[in-house]
């Protein structure tokens, strides 16, 4: 499942372009008072200004399988890491995968992911660069059955891992989202509550996620 954009919202658009250009060195691809867009590997980040109040999200980015440490170095030289109680890296086994946390300017967290399932190696030092594409978005719902549902509706999705009432991943290495009932499970890895965020995504699938609802783009 490939995620060829994400479309988030925020209040500071000038503290996020200084966050992801000057601290994380993406590249701008898009700069206007309303709309700023980064080049992320295959995929595009973008956030849109609103005066509305606006909760923090989930996302995550893929990265070659044997960049987690240099990948790690590199973001220590820049963010504060979230650790995973005394560990920097997750190490998730059965995902086959190794990740690292960090806050951007609105508090989203942020994730580097290394799959080893994907088979993508890298042996240049690592940069802003070496991110492959957007791998995760996450949703926050009261019933993650009825999100299932409706992207499911759009396009048959597998499920990953979990299961329909607390957590479940939806889609494979690529791409996957990440549904969570914000009642009765925190983020990992801070366990801060987690709230329902709206957001846009292209792609494979392609639709908005306004007031928890799942509304197809056509």
């Amino acid at each position: 499942m490939k995620i060829k954009e994400i479309i988030l919202f925020t209040n500071n658009i000038q503290k996020q372009k200084q966050f992801y250009q000057n601290v994380l060195e993406f590249e701008l691809v898009v700069d206007t008072e309303e709309k700023i867009s980064f080049k992320t590997g295959i995929s595009i980040l973008s956030f849109k200004y609103s005066e509305t109040v606006v909760k923090s999200s989930h996302f995550a980015f893929n990265i070659p399988l044997n960049q987690d440490k240099n990948a790690l170095l590199w973001l220590q030289r820049r963010v504060e890491i979230l650790p995973d109680g005394d560990d920097l890296i997750s190490d998730f086994k059965n995902w086959n995968a190794k990740a690292i946390y960090f806050y951007d300017a609105d508090k989203n967290i942020v994730e580097f992911i290394a799959r080893k399932n994907l088979n993508i190696e890298s042996h240049t030092p690592f940069s802003s660069k070496s991110i492959l594409s957007i791998s995760e978005m996450g949703i926050v719902a009261t019933n993650i059955e009825t999100i299932y549902n409706s992207i499911n509706s759009i396009k048959n999705i597998p499920v990953f891992s979990g299961d329909l009432k607390r957590f479940c991943a939806l889609g494979n290495d690529e791409g996957l989202f990440i549904l969570i009932n914000g009642t009765i499970k925190n983020w990992h890895p801070t366990q801060e509550k987690a709230f329902t965020s709206n957001f846009i995504i292209k792609g494979d699938y392609n639709f908005s996620f306004e007031n928890g609802e799942i509304k197809e783009l056509l």
